[in-house]
């Protein structure tokens, strides 16, 4: 499946000489720990990348945690490969697309590579004076709101979470679940908000030998079960959904077009989750989206609870066609205090969000907040003829 005209002439684009490179390392505590069946964090550290050019500045959010939990990589890990492997290929003369052709040879890391491609999209937006969504060749549009709970200590602590969610307004709300926490409480919430839309999220926590104890959620019309089975499959998925009514999504297991591909191919899932920096970046992402849509396979963009800046690119990203169900796109104030970025995400009527405007993602990084959350700076060298 191929690219729109607007993609396929930003791959076009040619990269000049970069200025200035700086690697940011923050660490921004979120409002109370979020829990998943692999870990739980109380803060989100994030390794920022910053590409200076004729006065104009890009930014790019990894998503890699600090520790190998969720993904193989960290912060760590995708830091060295951006240094020595990423960024020398940016040579000035090269087009994006060659740039992207370019790093096939360096295996995975696609948070990695995200990192630095969505700096450089944000960096064209900005000398181009184009919001990030036009430069996709994308209008302007409110993005559906979704939220993503965590597990709770308790089931009252959850019923309290989810009514307040429905109370602000959100469009639909994910739980995560776990072995031992999760049919009846996915039923008590079912039972107290019979129309809510809600996904459940293992995060990979269970095996084809709990096939009958999860065809047991069929009986809550859940929109998707995500990720149920191992990391990295998608022939078990496929063995599982026949047994179930419910939707199976498939989200660790996608980190490219091909993975997609072999999804769908093998009907694995029935709706997939495409996070951005999972998948190498927004290119990928354009093209994994315009696969599922020829086949009529919905797609969402997944979160990784990041800053405001991360956030905003998701954004943009859902203007993309085939985007049609609800992301993990919630307030700022819901995970910070204190975000690095302005504006933040709010809701506004009806519980939809309406794009930053300006240039680039459209949000700026506070000087003052990102100062008190560095861990760490470094100055990278920039690219060379």
């Amino acid at each position: 499946m191929g690219l729109s005209k607007n993609f396929q002439s930003l791959l076009e684009e040619p990269l000049g000489p970069l200025d200035r490179v700086d690697a940011v390392l923050v660490s921004v505590p979120f409002v109370e720990p979020f829990g998943t069946s692999v870990a739980s964090w109380a803060v989100k550290e994030a390794l920022l990348l910053r590409l200076e050019q004729d006065g104009a500045v890009g930014w790019g959010e990894c998503v890699a945690d600090p520790d190998p939990y969720y993904a193989g990589e960290t912060t760590v890990t995708a830091r060295h490969l951006i240094q020595a492997f990423l960024l020398p290929e940016a040579r000035p003369g090269r087009t994006l697309g060659e740039l992207l052709l370019s790093w096939r040879r360096v295996r995975g890391n696609e948070m990695a590579k995200a990192t630095v491609e969505n700096a450089f999209l944000d960096l064209i937006a900005r000398r181009k004076g184009l919001p990030l969504h036009a430069l996709l060749g994308q209008p302007a549009r409110p993005i559906p709101s979704g939220i993503s709970i965590g597990l709770r200590p308790t089931l009252p602590d959850l019923l309290a979470k989810v009514e307040e969610a429905v109370e602000q307004g959100y469009h639909r709300v994910k739980l995560k679940i776990q072995r031992g926490q999760d049919v009846a409480w996915v039923a008590a919430v079912r039972e107290r908000f019979p129309d809510l839309p809600l996904m459940a999220d293992a995060n990979g926590d269970y095996s084809l030998a709990d096939a009958d104890h999860l065809a047991e959620l069929d009986a809550f019309a859940l929109t998707m079960i995500e990720q149920p089975l191992g990391y990295h499959d998608i022939v078990q998925h496929a063995r599982l959904q026949p047994r179930l009514k419910t939707p199976l999504c498939l989200d660790e297991s996608i980190h490219s077009l091909d993975d997609a591909e072999a999804a769908l191919h093998l009907d694995a899932c029935r709706i997939l989750n495409i996070k951005q920096g999972r998948v190498g970046g927004l290119v990928e992402s354009a093209r994994i989206a315009a696969l599922c849509a020829a086949r009529g396979v919905p797609v969402w963009s997944g979160g990784m609870d990041e800053t405001g800046l991360g956030r905003a690119l998701n954004l943009h990203l859902q203007t993309l066609p085939g985007f049609t169900l609800p992301g993990d796109t919630s307030e700022t104030r819901r995970y910070f205090r204190e975000d690095i970025a302005d504006p933040p995400v709010v809701l506004g009527p009806g519980g939809w969000i309406a794009l930053p405007g300006g240039p680039g993602t459209g949000v700026t990084l506070d000087p003052a907040r990102l100062e008190r959350y560095t861990l760490g700076r470094e100055r990278l060298q920039p690219p060379v003829s």
